[in-house]
């Protein structure tokens, strides 16, 4: 991207007010919370669920611009809730900015938050500053969309790199590679049996 392009970018003004947002959280508090942070900005929540299943409903027949989950949440958890999407296949919600929030954040949360694809982790309590600063990060962000070996959701990496060597062997390419292996031979198994 070009200087002016990255500037124009980080200058563009962004019109929320006619976004699909959905917020998923079982605290009434935490949930009360968020959509206040959100309608000071002009941002309309058009589903505040209390439940993964309930998201899952919704999101397997109407489309979302924003997500935002709790990530500890009773019965399916957050994690598991953006890592299903993510794999499910739904256009185009399984590429869909995912935020998610939590008030205990140990540092493997946050590697789950990152490894289950979404976009961010917000931690509780925010400020409503705190949360348009992520989701305008959020609607920046041009990250590619990556599926690897168990892996679905923007490129983890927030900066470009390159190899340390020339032969040098990344975690997700051995993933990627093993993965490859098993669905041919899932693949040779299933032919071979027909």
């Amino acid at each position: 991207m070009s200087e002016l392009q990255g500037a124009l970018r980080d200058s563009a003004v962004f019109n929320l007010t006619g976004a699909v947002v959905m917020v998923v959280d079982d605290s009434p508090f935490s949930m009360e919370v968020t959509l206040q942070a959100l309608q000071g900005f002009g941002i309309r929540v058009k589903y505040a669920l209390k439940s993964a299943a309930e998201a899952r409903e919704i999101l397997q027949v109407h489309p979302v611009d924003l997500l935002i989950i709790d990530c500890e949440m009773a019965g399916t958890n957050g994690h598991e809730l953006v890592h299903w999407l993510r794999r499910s296949g739904l256009e185009p919600n399984a590429y869909v900015p995912i935020l998610m929030t939590a008030s205990h954040v140990r540092r493997s949360r946050v590697a789950e938050a990152r490894d289950c694809g979404a976009n961010f982790l917000v931690t509780k309590p925010f400020s409503a500053a705190a949360v348009l600063e992520r989701v305008l990060w959020v609607a920046r962000d041009n990250r590619p969309f990556l599926e690897a070996g168990d892996y679905s959701g923007p490129d983890r990496r927030l900066a470009p790199s390159k190899p340390l060597k020339e032969n040098e062997r990344r975690d997700d390419m051995i993933k990627l590679a093993k993965f490859n292996a098993e669905k041919a031979t899932a693949e040779k198994n299933q032919e071979a049996s027909s």
